[in-house]
Formats: structure tokens, sequence, C-alpha cells
């Protein structure tokens, strides 16, 4: 996907994240985040909102942490996320092709890896309040689910913090069946977790074959895998074959 795309993706997706805090109320449940309300979910958003943006206008080198919200009134919470997000989906447009900044692991950019990475966090968060107002989901294109496992796989779980290891090696392969080269073979081990986006790519000597088997397959239309992969559906949205073990370990430790 080219960065205009994830530049309007998180564009429109704020806007519903922030339509949908409004509806539901502050002391709204969010169902995927059974320790939040709305408020909670609001000011996390807000402030890697705003983190992002501070990265990409000041091209910071350094690895930083959101600085804490500020101390506002319930009412005043979702005007302040609207006007964070505004700022965010400035800098990304306006940011040059060539900047240079911290991100968490390589990507073809900087201004890629921050626009891909606030797209999918705001397009995940996005669908949490929605489920907070009871409402039906908006659709994502495919494309975008399909992209965003890979960021799933290949990149936040590819970091040493990811709690998705087994003691012995185990095969584990993800497959969108709605949208083409849209299927990842994940080696799992007691290290980090290792994907290799495995249809429709030329594979090398190390790189597993896709028609080797897996020990569990994991595979549905991209929306649905997607939002299962990130625990916002029940996991019977997708289906399981091989050793469901390795999804019962996705459905506890592979969470965000």
């Amino acid at each position: 996907m080219e960065i205009t795309e994830f530049v309007e993706t998180l564009r429109l997706d704020g806007g519903l994240l922030a339509d949908a805090a409004e509806e539901a109320g502050p002391d709204a449940a969010v169902p995927a985040c059974p320790e939040w309300r709305m408020r909670d979910l609001v000011t996390h958003v807000g402030r890697v909102h705003r983190w992002a943006t501070e990265i990409v206008t000041q091209g910071a080198q350094q690895p930083s942490r959101p600085a804490e919200a500020p101390d506002l009134a319930d009412d005043a919470l979702v005007g302040w996320l609207r006007e964070g997000h505004h700022h965010l989906v400035l800098a990304l447009h306006s940011a040059p092709r060539d900047l240079t900044a911290w991100s968490f692991w390589p990507a073809a950019s900087p201004l890629e890896f921050w626009a891909r990475r606030q797209a999918h966090e705001t397009s995940v968060h996005r669908v949490d309040a929605q489920q907070a107002t009871g409402a039906a989901l908006t659709p994502l294109p495919s494309a975008f689910a399909a992209d965003g496992i890979d960021e799933l796989l290949a990149g936040i779980h590819s970091l040493d913090r990811s709690r998705l290891r087994t003691d012995v090696p185990r095969t584990l392969r993800v497959r969108a069946t709605d949208t083409p080269d849209a299927e990842w073979t994940v080696q799992l081990s007691d290290g980090p977790a290792r994907a290799l986006r495995t249809a429709g790519t030329d594979t090398g000597a190390d790189a597993p074959a896709s028609d080797k088997p897996a020990d569990c397959t994991i595979e549905g239309p991209a929306e649905e895998l997607y939002l299962t992969l990130w625990n916002r559906l029940p996991w019977d949205a997708v289906t399981i074959t091989g050793d469901a073990a390795l999804a019962r370990l996705w459905r506890e430790n592979g969470g965000i």
C-alpha cells in the first residue's frame, strides 16, 4: 500500500473512532479491553497520536514514550482526541518522503512506518469504539486488512517483547482467503516469531515453502482474520486446522 492510502485510512478511521466515542459516552465499557472504559481508550489513542506527531515533525532519532494526557473533564476528551488526530494526519501528509526518524523495526522508510503503524493502531481502536456502541463495524478494505496481518506477524511479533513463543519449534500458517498472495508461514520457537510471506513470493533456500505442512493453519477473509488475530472478533470467525493448541497460544499470548 502507498503512504497516501495509509494516511487516508487514518483520517477516516480517526473520525469514526471519535464519533463512536462521542456516541458511547465516557463510561461505556470497551469489550476487547475489559479493564478500560471509553475515557481510557480515548486517552490512550490521543496520547499515541500526539507522540507519533512529535516523532514525525521533529524527526526524533531516539526511542521515547507518549507524554501523559492532560487532566481533562470527560466532556472535553473527544474534542482533544479529534485535535490530536487532525494534527497527526497533517504531519504525515506534509512530512518529507526522505524523513529520518526512529521506528520500532526496519521499514521501507520512517514515513511509511509511521503512516502504516498509526493507520492500523487507529483502525483497531476504531473497532473497539464501535463495539462499545453496539453498532455494526465499518468494513475494512481487504488489502488494508491483509497489510495489517503482515504488520502484526512480521513486525509486532518479531519484537523481543512478543510472548508468542513455544518450548519446541512449531510452524503456524496464516492465510487470507479473499486476498491474493496473503499467506504467511510463522516459525515459532523460544525466541521472537519469524514470519515470512510465503504466497506469491520467491522463496530462498532458507525460506519455508507454502506447500510444506504446518502444525496449524488459521485462515479466513482478510478483515475477519485481521480482527481475530487482534483479538477483536471471536475465533469462530476464522477456520483453524491442525493443532488447535497454537491457536489457543495466540489467544492467550498474542495480545498487544
